[in-house]
């Protein structure tokens, strides 16, 4: 595990990059609400032929508190995602956004000049922010002491496997040490769940997530929308709209998966990864 200093605070990393000489084309993976890095422990071994970078945003599994000024808003996280990628000097990315889907908004925040593919993967988008089945937490998290009491409901089983918690997310069962490992942080400490907080009640009002996603259509170089046909927090139909949205977009729906489809789907989920950020630029694609 590396870690960066960055303007809004510390942040960790894994870099599968063997050094200066590395010259293996960039994949920057983002993940979910309280998730880390290990939300892609079942892709990245597919994905040799690939330099894989999995920072840990502050998002709630984050094992250091950010600085108490940061900025965690939806647009915030965007720019400490921009200022991580300026910090390890990396151009041409490919950024692979899950769950979560605020990185897209490195966009308007007029800071995506490093990214050189983005990936959409059943992740927030247009004004599902946050999206129905999270929005009692949210709820919960806007009460004095409601952070606190929904990680102790996270600490239950009936809770955390189930659609109230983070059973909606997948078909299979996510292994109780990996939950355990990302609810760790913000249930020991009142620093993280200072910084879940934030993030979790940042998100701006419906017209300026409507604003903000029409603008997104200035991004000219590919996109990948990828998608879990059976999600239950992401409509399918968001999907379309992205393709539709971004001038050079293809769609990639995934059976049998819902939002983790590298949870449920690691395979596909690598060969659609693959087969992206190995292609060369269409010809007839915008400049």
């Amino acid at each position: 595990m590396e870690r960066v200093a960055l303007p809004a605070g510390p942040i960790d990393y894994i870099d599968t990059g063997t050094g200066a000489d590395d010259r293996r084309p960039v994949l920057v993976f983002g993940h979910g609400l309280l998730m880390n890095e290990t939300q892609w422990r079942k892709v990245i071994p597919l994905l040799d032929e690939f330099r894989c970078i999995t920072p840990t945003w502050p998002l709630g599994a984050h094992r250091q508190p950010m600085n108490s000024d940061a900025d965690l808003t939806q647009n915030g996280v965007a720019n400490i995602v921009a200022d991580f990628l300026e910090a390890l000097d990396l151009t041409d990315v490919t950024l692979v956004l899950n769950d979560w889907g605020g990185g897209q908004f490195i966009i308007t925040e007029g800071r995506a000049e490093r990214v050189g593919r983005l990936v959409l993967a059943s992740c927030e988008a247009f004004d599902n922010f946050p999206p129905k089945p999270a929005r009692p937490a949210v709820a919960l998290c806007r009460l004095p002491g409601g952070t606190r009491l929904f990680m102790r409901l996270m600490g239950t089983a009936a809770f955390r496997h189930g659609d109230r918690g983070y059973g909606i997310l997948t078909k299979g069962r996510i292994p109780d040490d990996v939950l355990d490992d990302w609810f760790a942080p913000a249930t020991r400490s009142a620093e993280i769940r200072r910084d879940l907080r934030k993030f979790s009640i940042g998100s701006p009002p419906r017209k300026t997530l409507l604003d903000w996603s029409a603008r997104l259509g200035s991004f000219e170089r590919p996109v990948l929308v990828v998608w879990a046909v059976d999600d239950a927090m992401f409509p399918v139909e968001h999907a379309h709209r992205l393709v539709d949205l971004f001038p050079d977009a293809r769609l990639v729906l995934v059976d049998d998966s819902r939002t983790l489809i590298g949870e449920d789907q690691p395979e596909r989920f690598a060969t659609a990864l693959r087969e992206f950020a190995s292609a060369r630029p269409r010809t007839d694609a915008p400049h």
